[in-house]
């Protein structure tokens, strides 16, 4: 029986408990309303909760009066919430799919918490752990791409992954429990929905027993994937430090590619993008690589890795204090790189303060021609992270000083000098 398999299931994973209450996310199709019936049969107490996301016009509608009519009759509380899905696509840039991904689980978790419940109960199933394993392969991942869907991921739990598809549609007709059908479950303009209609049934030709024996290999890799997931953590170890991945350790690890792709696949890099930034560990430095939110930096010993910045931080991290004073013959110049002395009548500019740019020259100190910024910086050795970092002190349009490294030569201190500008540099 479903429901002894159900139950069963509950208990070996340790969803949750009798005294739990559990919100069932309940779309009103065949999966969801099976999740709510059979939870409500094996005694637990359930809320229900329903997301309106205006995809499919009056199908959206439907189904919430089916909902909304199957909880009354249940006698369960039940929760909605509507979405305008499409806008939210296109504010963030992501397809519907995801928009309706992210909007559905931000709003459960807002819900647990003011429902003081204990999990939220989604409807995946066993044919859901087939196909995601599949798409996943398709799309290329590594180990624990092939897990499947896991029972619990924080608060969401799925106590029907035990259970098929077929399962599940044959005991809603033995309780004579009726549900919507989503069309566009019929349609296979989506990924998922192609390898559901098409591959799958294919896959069922060769070997009708396809998806027992995908789950089974599934289940298999999951102690696999124990062992290796502790190979990567005593690899990150080795490998890691605050400012990125440390190159000579990585190409010492016994498989720094598979160590590579999963230090940056939480990142949002995919295998193609992993792929390219190994091919240039051994390469010159200089080359970058971004995902959504991060950026991979090819530096000569590192590749960086740092959160891409929404727009450019005004805040300086230091403050300059400055003192003018008379010159005097005994005056001596200081050799703390954090204080830059100047002739006073020189700096006849506006003083203002940016980070250099491609293409910037200055004349440092004690020489007479000029010199690029970015030579200067390879030639100290510098990061590409450090050059990012570095500020200058303009003189109307002219570079006055490298802040912290260098002032420039045109503005030194002379035997003509009768006034003296000090700037201390103050780190915040």
């Amino acid at each position: 029986m479903i429901d002894q398999s159900v139950a069963q299931y509950i208990e070996k994973e340790k969803l949750f408990t009798r005294k739990d209450k559990i919100l069932a996310a309940l779309s009103g199709g065949a999966d969801s309303v099976a999740l709510l019936r059979l939870l409500l049969s094996l005694g637990y107490d359930c809320e229900a909760a329903h997301c309106n996301f205006h995809l499919r016009c009056e199908e959206s509608d439907r189904d919430e009066r089916f909902v909304r009519e199957l909880c009354l009759h249940l006698g369960v509380p039940l929760h909605v919430t509507h979405f305008d899905t499409t806008r939210y696509a296109e504010e963030k840039h992501i397809s519907i799919e995801m928009a309706a991904r992210e909007l559905r689980y931000q709003w459960f978790a807002e819900l647990k918490e003011k429902q003081q419940a204990a999990a939220i109960a989604v409807a995946h199933h066993r044919d859901d752990s087939v196909e995601t394993l599949l798409l996943n392969l398709i799309r290329g991942t590594g180990i624990n791409g092939l897990l499947g869907i896991r029972p619990k991921n924080g608060d969401i739990v799925r106590p029907l992954l035990c259970v098929s598809r077929e399962e599940i549609i044959n005991y809603l007709n033995e309780i004579r429990q009726e549900y919507v059908t989503d069309s566009t479950n019929l349609q296979d303009e989506y990924t998922r929905n192609k390898i559901r209609l098409n591959l799958l049934p294919l896959m069922e030709e060769i070997n009708p027993s396809v998806k027992e024996s995908i789950i089974a290999t599934s289940n298999h890799l999951s102690e696999a994937a124990a062992i290796y997931n502790k190979g990567i953590d005593d690899g990150r170890r080795r490998v890691q430090t605050p400012e990125g991945i440390h190159i000579s350790r990585l190409l010492a690890e016994p498989a720094p590619k598979a160590l590579l792709f999963e230090l940056l696949h939480p990142l949002g890099f995919n295998p193609a993008q992993t792929e390219d930034i190994f091919a240039c560990l051994t390469g010159q430095p200089g080359k970058q690589f971004r995902s959504k939110e991060w950026r991979v930096i090819k530096d000569r010993e590192m590749l960086l890795i740092s959160k891409e910045r929404k727009e450019e931080n005004t805040i300086f991290p230091f403050k300059l204090n400055i003192e003018d004073r008379e010159y005097a013959p005994d005056f001596v110049i200081p050799r703390d790189k954090d204080k830059a002395c100047f002739d006073a009548d020189k700096l006849k500019g506006e003083l203002t303060i940016r980070k250099w740019q491609q293409g910037d020259t200055f004349v440092p100190f004690g020489m007479k021609g000029r010199k690029r910024v970015s030579d200067y910086l390879t030639d100290r050795k510098k990061s590409l992270a450090e050059k990012e970092q570095q500020w200058v002190l303009c003189c109307g349009k002219e570079i006055a000083w490298l802040i912290g490294e260098r002032t420039d030569n045109r503005f030194r201190i002379d035997e003509t000098t009768r006034k003296v500008k000090i700037i201390i540099m103050e780190k915040s």
